[in-house]
């Protein structure tokens, strides 16, 4: 959950940037194509206010640039068209599944003392420990195993109940932005959050950010399905 103070000179992160536009990854085609998604247009929305609108490009968080730098492999991804998944009561039970997996499985640690340096650091829970981008980074991998097109999973940054900087993962839908959050059980809508939402990755290329600035609503508990 807490956030770290990005320190990084112009020309390490132009040789990340550049890094990261060298390379391309296969993304599996079934997951692409699968019906249980559903291909939309990037200017869409999905029940009006239940998707939150992306402005432009923006800057990529360090710790993203940091991740691809030291797992590349993870990042040389096509470009590919924007992909919501629908929201089957089948994809419903996966999210909920994950996120409670990921939620229960690692022991919460702050960056600073998990690595030792305030330094942003981005990376899955090799050691079980982590911050709120180690377990939305987790979720994401999870989802992908189980299926979902990766354009349809987002790290996000938002500002949390306390004004402090937070990574969540988002899951487009054909219902609306879904959010995957180490400090709440339940996947809820991103208007349910009460976040204030600053950017996220762009659903054509996660090597690319787009900015959100906008209020995720009332925090507001969900009742029981």
């Amino acid at each position: 959950m807490l956030r770290s103070p990005h320190v990084l000179t112009s020309s390490f992160l132009i040789g990340l940037v550049s890094l990261i536009g060298a390379t391309s990854l296969q993304v599996s085609p079934a997951a692409a194509q699968s019906s249980f998604f559903k291909r939309t247009s990037t200017l869409s929305t999905t029940g009006g206010s239940s998707a939150a609108a992306v402005g432009g490009t923006t800057s990529v968080p360090y710790g993203w640039l940091d991740f691809c730098h030291r797992r590349p492999k993870e990042c040389k991804v096509p470009a590919l068209p924007a992909t919501n998944v629908k929201l089957t009561s089948q994809n419903m039970q996966t999210l909920k599944r994950v996120n409670l997996k990921a939620n229960r499985s690692i022991k919460p640690v702050s960056n600073y003392d998990h690595w030792g340096t305030m330094v942003d650091h981005w990376d899955y829970p090799t050691d079980g420990k982590g911050d709120c981008k180690i377990y939305a980074l987790y979720k994401r991998k999870l989802l992908l195993a189980a299926g979902f097109p990766r354009q349809a999973l987002l790290m996000t940054v938002v500002r949390d109940l306390n004004n402090e900087g937070h990574t969540i993962l988002t899951v487009k839908t054909d219902k609306g932005d879904l959010v995957l959050d180490n400090l709440v059980d339940e996947v809820r809508p991103w208007n349910a959050t009460g976040y204030y939402f600053m950017k996220r990755q762009s659903q054509q290329n996660p090597n690319n950010w787009v900015s959100i600035n906008q209020r995720g609503g009332t925090a507001k508990r969900l009742s029981p399905s």
